[in-house]
C-alpha cells in the first residue's frame, strides 16, 4: 500500500483582526520531501507553520498527521508526533547557555552533561558550529541560528520546519546544511522549506507550495522553473533590476585607523588594529563568516560601545571614538542593527512611536510629542516603502520580518545621514522587497551618501557593493574593488586567508592608484 502523506492541510484559515493570514490553505507533503513554501513578506508562510507546529490555533480547517486528523493543540504536542521547527525569530533565552536552551525542548531522558556532547557531536557532523557553553546573549544572529538548527536535529524529527534556515549562513555553510537536509529526507524525514532564496529553493526543493494574500496561488516543481517565473508566482512580476551610476568617490566620511578593543565578555571577539575608510558615494560591504567581530565593530561605529581609542574613529575629520549615540547621530551617522525586533524597534511600541528611536526632529521644546505630525511621517513611509501594516499605529511586532525591515531601514534611509551604516539588509526580506531596499541604498549612494553593509549575503554585497573587505577573528582584510573579486577568494579570505597586508609606503601607493582607478 502506498503510504499517506506525512502531513495534510485541508482549508485552514486564520483571521487576525486586520488580515486573515490564512485563507482556505491546502498543503500535502510526503514522507521524506523537501517541500518548498514561497511567498512575499505578509503572505501568510509564517502563520501557517506556527499552525502546524502549534504554536497557533486556525479558525478553521483540519490537519491530518500520517493520514490521521489531529488538533495539535501546543509546541510540545507538535514535538511528541516528531514535529520540529526553526522559527526566523528565534526562541531562545539570552540569559542561558546554548546547551540550557536545547535541554529545555527536549525530554529529560538526557542529562545536561550529555546534551552538551551531543551538541557538540552532531554539530561537528553536520558543521553547524556550536560551543554548548556559551551564553546565548553573547552569540550572534548566525551563531543563535546555528543553535536553533542543531536543537531540531537532536529531536529526530519526522517533519523539520524551516524559516529561512540560510539567511545568515555562509555560501559553504550553505552547502553542508543541504548535505544535512538531503540525508534526513532520504531516511523519510519530510521538510518544510521557508526561504526567498530562490536559488535555494530550485537547487534543494522537490516541490513547491506558492502563497501570495494568505491563498495558494500555484504548485509547481522547482527544478523545471526559473527564478524569473518563482518570482512571477510568489509577486506577480519579475522583480525590478538594480539601476545605478557609479560616480566617483567623494571626500573620506569614516575613518578607522588603529581601532583596538578587547573582548567584552569571555565569548566575543577582540578587535585588532582595524583600518577602514568610507567615502562619500561609495558603498563598502563588509564579508565574514558570523561571529567573526561583526558585532563588536557595529557597537564601536554605532556608538553603543564607546571604549574605541581617542582618534581610532573619525567621521568627516572630527573624532566621535567617545560620543554617544545621539552625538552620531547629530553628525549624520545613522545605523540600522541586525536585530530588527528588539534593537532596531520595540515590539509592543507603534510604528509611529518607533520613529522616535532614531528621529527626533517632531519633538518639541520640553520633550513635548508632535503626534500628529510623528503619525503622517510613519504613514508616509508605509507608503513609500509599500510596508504591509495596519497602519501608523501597528506594533511593530504585528508586522512579518520583512516588513518590519523595509520600515526600519526607510526610517533611517528617510534621515538623509551623511554616513549610513546597515547590518544584514534583507535579512528574511522578499526578492521583490530586497530588490527594493537595495535600489533605496544605491539612491542613496548616488545622492552622496556614504554606506557600510555588513552581510552574509555575498550575492548582495557583489551586487551594490563599489568596494568590500573582510572581517575575520577580529582583523580587517585589505580592501578589494568588487570588480577585481570574486566569490571563491571572498570565500577564502572569510577564513582569514588574505595576502599579507602591505608595507605602510606600499599601503599609500596603493590608496593613491585605488583613487585613481575609482575616480
Amino acid at each position: 500500500m502506498t503510504a499517506p502523506p506525512r502531513l495534510e492541510l485541508l482549508g485552514i484559515t486564520k483571521q487576525y483582526p486586520a488580515v486573515r493570514a490564512n485563507d482556505g490553505v491546502a498543503l500535502t507533503v510526503a514522507p521524506g520531501q523537501i517541500h518548498a513554501v514561497l511567498g512575499e513578506n505578509g503572505a501568510g508562510k509564517s502563520t501557517m507553520m506556527k499552525i502546524i507546529y502549534g504554536a497557533v490555533k486556525p479558525d478553521a480547517g483540519e490537519i491530518r498527521w500520517n493520514g490521521q486528523p489531529v488538533q495539535i493543540t501546543s509546541p510540545a504536542h507538535a514535538r511528541q508526533l516528531g514535529i520540529s521547527m526553526v522559527y526566523q525569530h528565534f526562541s531562545l533565552f539570552d540569559t542561558l547557555t546554548a546547551a540550557e536552551n536545547v535541554w529545555l525542548g527536549l525530554d529529560k531522558s538526557m542529562s545536561l552533561a550529555q546534551v552538551s556532547e551531543r551538541i557538540r557531536a552532531v554539530s561537528g557532523e553536520y558543521g553547524l558550529e556550536v560551543d554548548p557553553l556559551r551564553p546565548v546573549h553573547s552569540l550572534s544572529v548566525g551563531e543563535r541560528q546555528r543553535v536553533e538548527i542543531v536543537r531540531a536535529l537532536l529531536t529526530d524529527p519526522k517533519l523539520l520546519i524551516l524559516d529561512e534556515p540560510t539567511s545568515v549562513l555562509t555560501p559553504q555553510a550553505v552547502e553542508k546544511l543541504f548535505v544535512t537536509l538531503r540525508r534526513l529526507a532520504d531516511t523519510g524525514c519530510s521538510i518544510l522549506y521557508i526561504s526567498h532564496k530562490l536559488d535555494e529553493i530550485r537547487a534543494l526543493c522537490h516541490h513547491c507550495t506558492v502563497l501570495r494574500g494568505g491563498k495558494v496561488t500555484g504548485e509547481v516543481d522547482p527544478t523545471q522553473e526559473t527564478n524569473a517565473s518563482l518570482s512571477k508566482l510568489m509577486i506577480g512580476a519579475e522583480p525590478p533590476a538594480l539601476r545605478s551610476r557609479p560616480a566617483a568617490p567623494g571626500e573620506v566620511v569614516l575613518a578607522v585607523e588603529g581601532l583596538d578593543l578587547p573582548q567584552v565578555d569571555p565569548f566575543g571577539t577582540t578587535l585588532s588594529r582595524l583600518a577602514l575608510q568610507v567615502r562619500a558615494g561609495e558603498i563598502v560591504g563588509i564579508a565574514g563568516v558570523s561571529g567573526n567581530g561583526q558585532q563588536e565593530l557595529m557597537a564601536a561605529l554605532s556608538g553603543e560601545d564607546r571604549r574605541a581609542p581617542a582618534g581610532s574613529v573619525r567621521l568627516s575629520g572630527q573624532d566621535i571614538a567617545r560620543a554617544t549615540p545621539a552625538q552620531r547621530r547629530r553628525l549624520g551617522l545613522h545605523f540600522v542593527p541586525e536585530e530588527r525586533l528588539g534593537r532596531g524597534a520595540v515590539p509592543t511600541l507603534s510604528l509611529a512611536h518607533n520613529l522616535l528611536l532614531t528621529r527626533t526632529e517632531n519633538v518639541g521644546p520640553g520633550g513635548w510629542l508632535k503626534m500628529g505630525a510623528i503619525r503622517a511621517q510613519a504613514a508616509e513611509l508605509i507608503q513609500r516603502y509599500n510596508v504591509k501594516a495596519g497602519g501608523p499605529d501597528a506594533a511593530a511586532r504585528s508586522l512579518s520580518g520583512g516588513n518590519l525591515q523595509k520600515y526600519i531601514v526607510g526610517r533611517e534611509i528617510d534621515a538623509r545621514p551623511k554616513l549610513l551604516i546597515v547590518s544584514q539588509p534583507t535579512w528574511g526580506v522578499d526578492v521583490g522587497a530586497a530588490a527594493q531596499i537595495r535600489q533605496a541604498m544605491l539612491a542613496l549612494r548616488e545622492a552622496g551618501c556614504a554606506l557600510l553593509v555588513v552581510s552574509e549575503e555575498l550575492d548582495e554585497l557583489f551586487e551594490i557593493s563599489d568596494r568590500l573587505v573582510v572581517i575575520a577573528q577580529g582583523r580587517l582584510s585589505p580592501s578589494i574593488a568588487t570588480r577585481d573579486a570574486t566569490i571563491e577568494q571572498i570565500g577564502a579570505w572569510m577564513s582569514g586567508l588574505w595576502p599579507s597586508e602591505p608595507s605602510p609606503q606600499n599601503k599609500q601607493n596603493n590608496n593613491k592608484e585605488s583613487d585613481h582607478a575609482q575616480a
